[in-house]
């Protein structure tokens, strides 16, 4: 059987819709096909689909290419799932990889892997000549090499593949590209998808899902909107819903770790984390050190003493009055290396924070939406903070998303040990999103 048979079988006996046909089908006569839109939209699946398909008719000459943040991205986001045989059948078998490597084998031609997350990383495609490039979260890789990508794409016939959900409208990718297919010159073609889209999701799911994005992030990785980040952040937040008092904590399952954001100039935050008996991740409690106008700062070592002194007193109306030593988790912010070493001294080991804060950011107003992220009312001062939090405008009209960074000391603590330690907690706490990750 030819590949345009083996494709045109796999599109009878697939699930998709209308839209994913129609994309994968047009996608050939274009030499830029862009799938941007909602998680779990099916832009994924279509890609690959073209990108398989692509690679069954790429000319001889010109490396193939895939192109992610990281190799891991790549490896999670593209590979494992075109190795995937109850979706690509006998095609899953024709994708051969060894995890780490930077090479891939997909129908007998060798496929490059290429991360790219910094500035820095179009270096590594000068010099080469490239027939066929698949583009994973383009929104998510520098300009420059994107631009850079697109040059490399010299041999006739070449094709860029790209996927990405919907980010800031004033992005390259949709300013200089996406809002600019109509012209005769661009050879490009975009779609966008809705979660509405994926015909393949079950009800359940899409009610769920749909319930636990809110504000920037429904308009975005639900309804596939290229939408500023505009207000507050957590404008989904309700005081008599998300807030409790520290006498009602419900019985923990365990406490899985506190956070700490260290301050030289600014206040030194730590926020304990526990995972309640009803599926809820509760800030249980809080401690704040800030410098009055009349003493000396205190030093790392009076610092760690403080946090020290504070992780072993009670922290939930059933712990012992007279507490008891720390044993879970101390999550501290990579660049207070510092501190690290001085709590290690002092018989605390701790581990360094996840401080991707825009996928922070999606996570905690997912658990808030869903009603899986509560406050205990002893967290005070991350309490003030958060009402506060919003998006700063200056760097929305330069196209990035990214929270003005006044008044955050808790909220980061927070958002240190819930991104963490989310392989502890994510089992039983069942968002049915991962916010950033799309595989589908």
């Amino acid at each position: 059987m030819s590949r345009d048979a083996e494709l045109t079988s796999l599109l009878d006996n697939l699930p998709l819709s209308r839209k994913q046909i129609t994309s994968i089908v047009e996608s050939r006569r274009y030499r830029v096909s862009i799938w941007s839109g909602a998680v779990r939209s099916g832009k994924t699946i279509a890609s690959i689909l073209a990108f398989y398909d692509a690679v069954a008719n790429a000319p001889d000459s010109g490396l193939i290419l895939i192109a992610g943040r990281t190799l891991q991205t790549i490896e999670r986001n593209i590979l494992e799932p075109m190795q995937d045989e109850t979706v690509f059948g006998q095609w899953a078998k024709e994708v051969h990889h060894t995890r780490g490597s930077n090479t891939a084998v997909i129908f007998g031609r060798m496929v490059w892997l290429i991360g790219a997350s910094d500035v820095r990383s179009e270096g590594k495609l000068r010099g080469l000549t490239a027939c066929l490039a698949l583009v994973d979260e383009a929104t998510l890789l520098p300009e420059s090499f994107w631009t850079q990508l697109l040059a490399r794409l010299s041999v006739p016939g070449a094709r860029c593949l790209a996927t990405t959900n919907p980010d800031n409208p004033q992005h390259y990718l949709k300013v200089n590209f996406i809002d600019r297919q109509d012209e005769p010159d661009m050879n490009l073609r975009a779609w966008n998808f809705t979660l509405d889209d994926n015909p393949s999701l079950a009800p359940d799911y899409v009610r769920s899902i749909k319930a636990e994005f809110v504000g920037l992030f429904y308009l975005r990785n639900i309804l596939g909107q290229w939408v500023a980040a505009d207000g507050a952040i957590f404008d989904m937040y309700d005081p008599d819903i998300h807030t409790i008092p520290w006498d009602n904590l419900p019985e923990m399952r365990w406490v899985i770790g506190v956070g700490v954001d260290h301050g030289t100039t600014n206040p030194t935050h730590a926020i304990i984390i526990g995972h309640g008996v009803d599926d809820v991740l509760y800030c249980m409690d809080e401690w704040r050190y800030k410098a009055s106008s009349k003493e000396a700062r205190w030093t790392n070592v009076q610092l760690s003493k403080g946090l020290r002194d504070w992780l072993d007193q009670p922290h939930h109306p059933s712990d012992d009055p007279a507490g008891a030593p720390w044993r879970g988790y101390v999550v501290v912010d990579g660049a207070a290396a510092d501190y690290r070493v001085q709590l290690k001294q002092d018989g605390l080991a701790t581990i360094i924070a996840q401080k991707d804060v825009l996928y922070g950011i999606r996570t905690l107003t997912a658990l808030v939406g869903s009603g899986r992220l509560k406050f205990a009312d002893r967290c005070t001062e991350l309490l003030k903070e958060i009402p506060g939090y919003v998006w700063d405008t200056t760097a929305t009209e330069k196209g990035k998303d990214e929270p003005v960074k006044v008044n955050d000391h808790g909220i980061d603590a927070l958002r240190y040990c819930i991104v963490s330690t989310e392989r502890k907690w994510r089992r039983q706490i069942k968002l049915s999103e991962l916010p950033i990750a799309d595989a589908a």
